[in-house]
């Protein structure tokens, strides 16, 4: 067996860091340095803050590698500083939006464990979905977090058993703004496309050539008779129950010859276990193929393709008849 590495737990429990580095992103300290303000005064003006505490922040930064104090009081930026002007980065490490909901989540971790439900709510006093809604700067920070129309960046290359010739029409099933349902209508230009997302979502659509928006709750039932029912990166948000719920939907309103696609959810059996903020925020999963049929099955599919391709790990289910 290999000798296992040195394990350093101060700094692996070190909450003072990350803390700095999220207080700095959101006072956009690495902004202001850019922009000529270096001196502490000067930043500590511009961001609004105590100077002396701010200037605490910096230092401990500059001793963990993250900025550059030249001469006291001075601020410069290094290259892990200039990976904070980066908008990504920025949106995942701001306070004010995504970003801060994300870092206090963590503070629920212990209950989540106990109890295996979520404990947002505790800290914002609703539940996560819930609190997007009430909040549409900090949806708006979410959407732009995971990627281009809050969808994750759109990539059609992913094959289905038997081509894709022989289909007509595909419902993206909670597919935000329509980015990956508008590049498969792209890739394909003989199908037509059906987005289904809650109605602000959808709106901000835009026109897109043969797409029909339908603003709705993917809990309800959804538009029937379609070839293909897609749901990538949509089922690692809900736990169990809510997910065979959602699945059930796709069952129903893919009978009796359609088919539903999951991508981004399920990976193969043997993939690491790991702890990710959708499980903490929404108490979603990652599944593996072995525990998705079960789910399946429950909500009246069969899966009769899984495996990984270039692009995506990609799951096919059918519809169990009714008999």
């Amino acid at each position: 067996m290999a000798p296992q590495p040195t394990v350093d737990l101060g700094a692996l429990t070190d909450l003072c860091t990350p803390w700095c580095i999220h207080v700095a992103v959101t006072l956009r300290i690495a902004e202001h340095i850019v922009a000529g303000l270096d001196k502490i005064d000067a930043l500590a003006s511009a961001a609004k803050c105590d100077p002396f505490v701010l200037h605490r922040v910096l230092t401990h930064l500059v001793n963990k590698g993250v900025f550059l104090e030249p001469e006291p009081g001075r601020f410069s930026l290094n290259e892990p500083a200039k990976e904070l002007l980066n908008p990504g980065a920025r949106i995942g490490l701001d306070l004010t939006g995504i970003g801060g909901r994300m870092a206090y989540a963590w503070g629920t971790l212990l209950k989540y464990v106990q109890t295996g439900a979520p404990a947002y709510h505790e800290v914002f006093g609703t539940p996560f979905w819930d609190d997007l809604e009430a909040h549409p700067d900090v949806a708006e920070s979410f959407d732009a977090l995971i990627g281009p129309a809050g969808h994750g960046t759109p990539n059609a290359d992913f094959e289905i058993t038997g081509g894709w010739d022989s289909i007509r029409t595909v419902v993206d099933v909670g597919g935000g703004t329509g980015a990956m349902l508008a590049e498969i209508l792209r890739t394909h230009p003989h199908i037509h496309g059906t987005l289904v997302d809650f109605p602000k979502t959808v709106a901000r659509a835009g026109a897109i050539d043969r797409l029909t928006t339908v603003g709705q709750s993917f809990f309800d039932p959804l538009p029937a008779g379609a070839d293909i029912y897609l749901l990538r990166g949509v089922l690692n948000n809900w736990p169990d129950w809510e997910a065979a719920a959602l699945l059930q939907r796709c069952a129903e309103a893919a009978r009796p010859h359609g088919r539903v696609i999951v991508l981004k959810s399920v990976g193969p059996d043997e993939v690491p276990r790991s702890i990710t903020i959708d499980m903490v925020l929404v108490g979603g999963r990652h599944r593996t193929i072995s525990e998705f049929r079960q789910l399946a099955r429950q909500a009246g599919l069969d899966v009769m393709a899984a495996g990984k391709q270039p692009s995506y790990y990609v799951v096919e289910c059918r519809p169990v008849q009714a008999i």
